[in-house]
C-alpha cells in the first residue's frame, strides 16, 4: 500500500525517499505539511488518538466512516493509534522520534511540554530531529497560549478584511486557506532545516535544537501573503478596502457574466492588453482615451469599464467569449465548478485528477477522483500511492518495525 513508485516504476527517484516523518498533527495545517512531504516519497507516520482519530475524519462526511477531506489531506501516509497521555504512548512516540528525521505537530503551545515531549526531550533521543511546530499565534508572544483556527488567523492576518463586497461584512474564501498556507510554510521549514542539517553533517558539526525547531504561526503565515498591505499603510496612509471581484488599483480585472448563465474572469489590466480588449468589445474609443492609458486612470473609471465589458460578455456564451479573448491575446479563464475541473483537458493532461477506489459508504468501493500532486516533476503529476488510511491501519506494522530495529 505504501510502496514508493513513480511514472517509471523506480522507487528511488522520489526525491524524499528515505526521509522519515512523525506527524502528531490534527485537522489541516500540520497534516498538509505531512502530505507535501509524503507526496514526494517521505515515509510519514501519522499518530492519531485511539477510537476517534483525527477529527478531520468526520468533517464534511456525507457517507461512510471517513471523509474525502481526510482521505485527501492524509494521502500517502501510515496511520498509527497511540494515546500520547499514557506512558506507553509517550514511549512509543519517543521511539518513533528516535528513528525520524522530522516531527510535525500543531497542538496549542505547551501541550507537548505538558506530555514531557518538548523539543529538549526529543533532542535527547534524537539530536538531529527537526521539530516543526504549527500554532495559531506562534510559540512565543502574549497570544501564544490562545487557541485559534484558520478563521481567526485569516482575520488577524489581514486577509478577511479584504474579501467580499465593501458594503457588506467580510467573508471567507471557501477553503481553510490559512491552514494550507501554514502547512506550506511548515513543509518549507522542514526542508530548510534538513538542508542545514546535511550541510552541518558535511562539516562534522551539529545544529542546535533551537535552530532545528521551526515555529509556524497561522496568523503570520496569512499576514505574509498580504503583499504591501502594511507598507502601503505606513508609507502612504492607505487603508485597503474590500473590492469584491476586483483587485485594488488594478483595472479592468473582474468576473463578468456570459449569455449562458456562466461567468469568466478577464484580466485586461496590462496597458497593451487593455487596448486589445477594448477593440475586441467594440469600444476602441476607451482604448484610445489617454486618461485610461495607465492603471491609475482605469481604476478611477473601473465601474464604466466593467459595465462596458459586462455588456459585451453578456451577448455571448462562455466558450465564445473565451475563444475571442484568446485570439485577441487577452488573459481570461472560466470560473470552474468541481464538475468543470474534472472535465477539463488541461487538468487531465497533467494527471491532476487521479482516480482511486475508496469506500464511500456503499456496498463496494467507488472510483473517485482526487487532486494530483503539485509541483509536477517532469510532464505530469506523480501518482498518488495511497489515500488517507483507515484509523490505526498501520499500527501493528509500525510497532513491529520498532521492535525489530528501533533506530533503523
Amino acid at each position: 500500500m505504501h510502496g514508493r513508485t513513480n511514472h517509471d516504476g523506480d522507487p528511488t527517484r522520489l526525491p524524499l525517499s528515505g526521509v522519515r516523518v512523525l506527524e502528531l498533527g490534527n485537522y489541516i495545517a500540520a497534516p498538509t505539511a505531512g502530505r507535501l512531504l509524503a507526496d514526494f516519497g517521505a515515509d510519514v507516520v501519522k499518530v492519531e488518538r485511539p477510537r476517534t482519530g483525527d477529527e478531520l475524519r468526520n468533517w464534511r462526511l456525507y457517507a461512510g466512516t471517513t471523509s474525502m477531506l481526510y482521505r485527501t489531506i492524509n494521502r500517502n501516509k501510515r496511520s498509527v493509534t497511540l494515546d500520547l497521555r499514557s506512558p506507553e504512548g509517550r514511549e512509543a512516540v519517543l521511539a518513533l522520534a528516535a528513528r525520524s528525521d522530522v516531527l510535525l505537530e500543531n497542538f496549542r503551545p505547551g501541550t507537548l511540554e505538558k506530555w514531557d515531549l518538548g523539543p529538549d526531550v526529543l533532542d535527547a533521543v534524537n539530536p538531529e530531529l527537526v521539530v516543526v511546530r504549527v500554532s495559531a499565534f506562534g510559540q512565543t508572544g502574549p497570544l501564544s497560549s490562545r487557541p485559534g483556527f484558520a478563521a481567526v488567523a485569516e482575520a488577524m492576518g489581514g486577509l478577511r478584511e479584504l474579501v467580499g463586497e465593501e458594503d457588506r461584512q467580510p467573508v471567507r474564501v471557501g477553503v481553510s486557506i490559512g491552514d494550507s498556507i501554514a502547512g506550506l510554510y511548515a513543509a518549507f521549514g522542514a526542508m530548510m532545516a534538513l538542508f542545514e542539517r546535511e550541510r552541518a553533517r558535511a562539516a562534522d558539526a551539529r545544529v542546535p535544537v533551537s535552530d532545528r525547531t521551526i515555529d509556524v504561526a497561522l496568523s503570520e503565515a496569512v499576514f505574509s501573503m498580504m503583499e504591501s498591505l502594511v507598507p502601503d499603510h505606513l508609507a502612504y496612509g492607505v487603508e485597503r478596502r474590500r473590492t469584491g471581484g476586483r483587485m485594488e488599483g488594478i483595472a479592468p480585472s473582474n468576473a463578468y457574466p456570459c449569455a449562458d448563465d456562466s461567468s469568466v474572469v478577464i484580466a485586461g489590466n496590462g496597458d497593451g492588453i487593455f487596448g486589445r480588449l477594448m477593440t475586441l468589445i467594440g469600444r476602441a474609443d476607451l482604448g484610445a482615451d489617454p486618461d485610461l492609458a495607465a492603471n491609475a486612470g482605469r481604476w478611477a473609471r473601473r465601474d464604466e469599464l466593467d459595465d462596458a465589458i459586462g455588456a459585451w460578455t453578456a451577448q455571448h456564451p462562455r466558450a465564445e467569449v473565451l475563444r475571442l479573448l484568446e485570439e485577441a491575446g487577452v488573459p481570461a479563464g472560466p470560473i470552474y465548478t468541481a464538475a468543470d475541473i474534472v472535465a477539463d483537458e488541461q487538468f487531465r493532461a497533467r494527471d491532476m485528477i487521479q482516480y482511486l477506489p475508496v469506500d464511500v459508504g456503499g456496498d463496494a468501493p467507488r472510483e473517485v477522483g482526487f487532486p494530483g500532486i503539485v509541483p509536477v516533476l517532469g510532464e505530469r503529476s506523480l501518482p498518488i500511492r495511497s489515500l488517507g488510511p483507515d484509523l490505526g491501519e498501520h499500527t501493528d506494522e509500525v510497532l513491529a518495525e520498532l521492535r525489530a530495529d528501533p533506530r533503523s
